[in-house]
């Protein structure tokens, strides 16, 4: 184990200034720390692997996924060097053809989705193919079947005849009735959606992740985009994972590039920018926007910082 340890240590000292470490949290007999298979692993540096990602703060899913990554580059680029990070798709075992070999991949949207507002109901939706905003989410939160239904026709209408897209959260049976351009889907819903039903109808999936392990689970279903955070603390939604931050999110968007990528989560003027540099093409925001005392303006002043 010294061996591995002294493995592990390289690789944090490495990228301790990478942004890639999060405070690591408390263990206690209810919340124990991640174990460490030994027996199954290939070899030591898929262990020094797992051993440094816990220790920079990644969740155990993800270490085990970055230590095959770690085990996988040593093998293919002929030898240990702590100064690189695994960021190609062979790292991660990723699948091998491109979206128009694999016959279950959803239709494509556009590489670059450009700002992307959050939104919370139809009278949201029109104010933003008004303000011209490219892409746009409907994030109902109700339990009326029918004013459900009703708020998914009204936000499909107001996008007809313009240049914005519409994806609907979580209501995918409905997003297919009405004839929305797409769906977003978090990982709790993949098990339950008829995702047959959602491709056969030519509409767009998005899928939410939160770091290595999911994004490797989303590259499966090879959905129209993946979105990628929460990059920063947001109170809007109970988030599984703590922020990523802008280190991670600009690894996970070099690994997944060969995506249409959304960066989320706590995302606003002051942060905008930055992220837009990682190489994703699309930024979703929600406060930024319908926080804002001239939401037209907002999308705007957005949109500007984006480009520079």
């Amino acid at each position: 184990m010294s061996l591995v340890r002294d493995l592990a240590d390289q690789i944090v000292a490495a990228h301790s200034a990478d942004d890639l470490c999060i405070p690591i949290p408390a263990y206690s007999m209810a919340s124990p720390p991640p174990k460490i298979d030994n027996e199954h692993a290939a070899d030591h540096y898929e262990l020094a692997g797992i051993v440094a990602a816990i220790t920079m703060g990644f969740i155990e899913n993800d270490a085990r996924v970055l230590g095959k990554a770690w085990s996988r580059m040593v093998n293919q680029d002929g030898g240990f060097n702590p100064l690189k990070w695994p960021a190609r798709p062979e790292h991660f075992d990723l699948l091998p053809w491109t979206r128009n070999m694999n016959p279950n991949a959803f239709a494509e949207c556009p590489q670059r989705l450009g700002l992307y507002a959050v939104m919370p109901d139809a009278d949201w939706v029109k104010r933003m193919v008004e303000a011209e905003v490219p892409t746009v989410q409907l994030r109902l939160k109700s339990e009326d079947n029918k004013r459900i239904r009703n708020q998914i026709k009204e936000s499909v209408q107001a996008v007809k005849g313009s240049k914005t897209l519409l994806f609907i959260n979580d209501f995918w049976q409905e997003a297919i009735e009405a004839g929305a351009y797409g769906v977003h889907l978090g990982q709790e819903d993949i098990e339950s959606a008829d995702l047959d039903a959602i491709r056969a109808k030519g509409l767009r999936l998005g899928l939410s992740t939160h770091g290595y392990a999911e994004m490797v689970s989303a590259d499966r279903f090879c959905p129209s985009y993946i979105a990628m955070g929460a990059v920063f603390p947001t109170n809007l939604k109970k988030m599984p994972t703590a922020p990523q931050g802008l280190g991670r999110l600009y690894q996970y968007a070099k690994l997944m590039n060969h995506y249409s990528l959304v960066a989320i989560g706590g995302i606003d003027e002051s942060s905008i920018h930055a992220v837009a540099q990682s190489g994703v093409g699309s930024v979703a925001v929600v406060r930024a926007i319908n926080g804002a005392s001239d939401p037209k303006a907002a999308v705007k002043h957005l949109q500007e910082l984006m480009k520079t």
